[in-house]
């Protein structure tokens, strides 16, 4: 009788022992799948404005703003002082304190830059000229005239821009653009999107836009991807496809409108 009492003593410490390990294993399995991978940090994200887009009519960026806050961006908007119609190489300096002042307060080691119309060309010169290229992570351009437009032959309608420095910047072949546009379009690692619609009534042609294609540059139409959306100059900051091209493109994934986005 003892030796039997000894033999199911033993028999059921190795049961114990055995379910015991068990249990320890699925338990670690449990932990080990239900840990979330960590999520990629994203780059603050600093919106350029257009021309006469001063401190005063920072609202109306607020949705595109409160659009990528939603998405977790966390986003500041840089407005020109002068509203853009001193010199744009003058601006971009002002930009470069503003980028300085958000990764101070982020810790972040770059941004990301989202230029609307004459803030695009602005934040090109930042990274050419003023060391932004190390700052920057990826640069997105909405209806930017990056090599000119006819209407600034705003001097052609009201008198060569009336003196205002930065219209005459803007325009076909001024020494400004001939300078920003001397050499490679798009600087070092930075990411550049330009997005450009073909009903945009300020930047004549609207294919001037458009960057050289030297494989770090994704030139984008609206209407190439939502044919029958109609989106002018300032409703590129405003359009739904818009923005979802931007996240991509501030993912560093290819730009595909969501044409159903409002």
């Amino acid at each position: 009788m003892p030796v039997r009492r000894s033999t199911f003593a033993r028999s059921f410490r190795r049961l114990t022992a055995a379910t015991a390990a068990a249990l320890t294993a699925v338990a670690s399995l449990t932990v080990i799948t239900a840990a979330p991978a960590a999520a990629a940090a994203k780059d603050p994200v600093v919106i350029a404005t257009g021309m006469t887009a001063g401190p005063i009519f920072e609202p109306a960026y607020w949705p595109l703003r409160d659009r990528l806050r939603a998405a977790g961006y966390t986003v500041d908007i840089f407005t020109m002082p002068d509203y853009g119609m001193g010199d744009i190489h003058a601006n971009a300096a002002n930009l470069a304190a503003f980028v300085d002042g958000v990764r101070a307060r982020t810790g972040a080691a770059k941004v990301d830059l989202i230029g609307h119309s004459m803030g695009g060309l602005v934040s090109r010169d930042y990274v050419k000229n003023l060391g932004g290229a190390a700052k920057v992570d990826s640069l997105i351009m909405l209806g930017t005239p990056n090599y000119g437009t006819t209407l600034a032959s705003i001097g052609s309608f009201f008198w060569n821009c009336i003196g205002i420095v930065g219209c005459d910047q803007m325009a076909i072949g001024s020494d400004y653009l001939n300078a920003l546009n001397a050499g490679d379009d798009t600087i070092g690692s930075v990411r550049y999107t330009a997005i450009s619609t073909i009903n945009d009534e300020l930047v004549i042609p609207y294919w001037n836009v458009f960057l050289a294609n030297d494989g770090n540059i994704s030139n984008v139409t609206v209407q190439g991807q939502c044919w029958l959306r109609f989106v002018g100059h300032l409703g590129l900051i405003y359009d739904g496809a818009v923005a979802d091209g931007i996240q991509d493109a501030l993912r560093g994934a290819p730009v595909r409108l969501n044409c159903w986005a409002w």
